[in-house]
């Protein structure tokens, strides 16, 4: 009886023994990308069976933060919790790119394998036709005949062979040669998916069998977005077309293949706390020596570091207040801007960033050439652009292009901009300026125990444009910081003359063919004994 008990015990113990695990495949739908880091939102589906299961949803990048893990479902049955798992025995599903690399460097190793087999056979010949060299036996004789049939053929087949033997060692130096090549390009992507992958283990319950809707979410590292934008001006007459574009970078080993995109100005790293302000203190400055190893008096210098703390605080919380935009849906929460991308984008895990466009806009400006020939001769020609300020743009590197060619770089920083968005969109040589010193009105003389010198600047503005220009010409006077030293202004020739600064500018209008000159003069009276730093 006792083996008929056991043997009923067991049938009844095994739907206690069935499979309490499940994998589920599931696939990425959308990914919010922020300013550092991206929430990454995949699907599954599954058919629950009748009571308590885990869902293992595999294959999932390692760098993902297990904190920011959310779940939720649609259908008849309760998520009781979710975990997180490191999987080191598998790998991410390789991208098609690295998987034919890996073919192509498979199959050339075959073939480098199968030229070394026949360079081999070559070698084997060879060894066997000098191992039988001998003609006929001892106390044989050979014809005159026999003997140059035989030398003949030994010459023409060894021949043969050295020919055949390089031509082995050219392709295989070719052979190896692209595998090299091949071997450096899958070194560069084995850095993004050759790591283990983890898994969001979900345990879920149901009364009966049933379907299961799944949708997952969580941050991952190593992804982001930055600003970047290319600047058009057609001609000086035209409004400025600004392309507002984003470099979308992750090296998470995931494809974001086909996915709906959301770029985001939130910083998941920036603490969400309120910065505290510490008591400011102020007392007279005191050295401190070494030797008191940080003690005044037998008083503990405890504030500064405090102090540097709270500024570095402060200075990183002012420069993440103001938060900026992207593409096509702008929705504008309480804390930062999101903006949804329509069309679906494949970013692949690489170090080089996708380029997503966000949005074209069209902005008025006014062109106007500019100058300072103290530094450099060129005329520079800018556009003051306006009504910028509801682009919501963040800080970002720009792309010049005036007449359809590309001038150079610039930056946009909107947190150090007012109201009019200046551009400079390179220099134009037909713009000729000069600047020159006056040797006939630039003098020195000695009065009692003072020195004056005496200078005089032309600046000289010609236009070879077949139309009118409007140009502004900075220079500037000296500015004394010492009593000891005079400084004169003589003539500034009609310029905006700024006494605190020293400088001056001139709005000139130039028409065609014309040339326009300028000339200020100043003096400076010093000591004769002293010698002044920057004449």
């Amino acid at each position: 009886m006792k083996p008929i008990s056991l043997f009923v015990l067991c049938l009844f113990a095994i739907p206690t023994l069935a499979q309490t695990t499940q994998a589920v495949n599931s696939k990425i739908k959308n990914v919010t990308v922020f300013l550092n880091r991206a929430q990454v939102t995949r699907h599954a589906k599954a058919q629950l069976p009748a009571g308590k299961i885990d869902l293992i949803v595999g294959g999932l990048t390692s760098l993902l933060d297990p904190q920011s893990i959310q779940v939720a479902g649609k259908g008849n049955f309760i998520i009781l919790g979710t975990s997180h798992q490191q999987n080191y025995l598998s790998e991410f599903n390789m991208p098609k790119s690295l998987k034919s690399l890996r073919d192509s460097l498979e199959d050339l190793q075959q073939q480098v394998q199968l030229e070394q087999s026949k360079k081999e056979i070559l070698n084997k010949e060879e060894q066997m036709l000098a191992s039988n060299q001998k003609i006929g036996g001892t106390n044989q004789n050979v014809t005159v005949a026999e003997l140059k049939a035989m030398t003949d053929f030994y010459r023409s087949r060894l021949s043969d062979l050295v020919s055949s033997r390089m031509k082995q060692d050219e392709k295989i130096k070719k052979l190896n040669t692209r595998i090299s090549k091949i071997q450096q390009q899958i070194n560069t992507q084995n850095e993004l998916y050759q790591r283990n992958t983890s898994e969001i283990v979900i345990s879920v319950s149901a009364e009966s069998a049933t379907s299961a809707d799944l949708e997952i979410n969580y941050v991952v590292n190593n992804a982001g977005w930055t600003p970047q934008y290319d600047i058009r001006a057609i001609n000086t007459k035209s409004p400025i077309q600004l392309s507002y574009k984003a470099n979308v970078f992750q090296s998470t080993g995931e494809e974001w293949k086909n996915v709906k995109l959301k770029l985001s100005t939130a910083n998941p790293n920036q603490s969400g706390l309120k910065p505290e302000l510490a008591a400011w203190y102020l007392d007279f400055y005191q050295p401190v020596y070494k030797a008191l190893q940080g003690r005044v008096a037998g008083v503990q210098i405890q504030n500064a570091p405090a102090a540097m703390e709270l500024r570095k605080s402060d200075m990183v919380f002012k420069e993440n207040a103001r938060e900026i935009s992207e593409y096509v849906t702008t929705v504008q929460t309480s804390v930062n801007t999101e903006f949804d991308i329509a069309l679906p984008y494949t970013v692949s895990s690489a170090n080089k960033p996708t380029v997503v466009d966000i949005r074209n806009y069209e902005l008025k400006a006014e062109y106007n050439y500019s100058s300072a020939p103290k530094l450099d001769n060129d005329a520079f020609l800018l556009a003051k652009a306006t009504g910028w300020e509801e682009l919501n743009l963040l800080p970002g590197e720009a792309n010049i292009f005036f007449e359809g060619t590309f001038t150079g770089k610039s930056f946009i920083d909107p947190n150090t901009v007012k109201d009019t968005l200046s551009l400079s969109l390179g220099c134009d040589k037909r713009i000729v300026v000069k600047r020159e010193k006056l040797k006939e009105l630039t003098s020195r003389k000695f009065i009692g125990t003072n020195q004056k010198e005496n200078y005089a600047w032309e600046i000289s503005v010609r236009n070879t444009k077949n139309e009118a220009v409007k140009i502004t010409i900075e220079d500037q006077i000296p500015v004394s910081q010492n009593t000891q030293i005079e400084v004169s202004v003589v003539d500034v020739a009609g310029a905006n003359y700024n006494k605190d600064t020293g400088k001056l500018i001139w709005d000139l209008n130039v028409q065609p063919n014309e040339t326009k000159k300028v000339v200020f003069k100043y003096e400076v009276k010093y000591p004769k004994d002293k010698q002044v730093n920057g004449l």
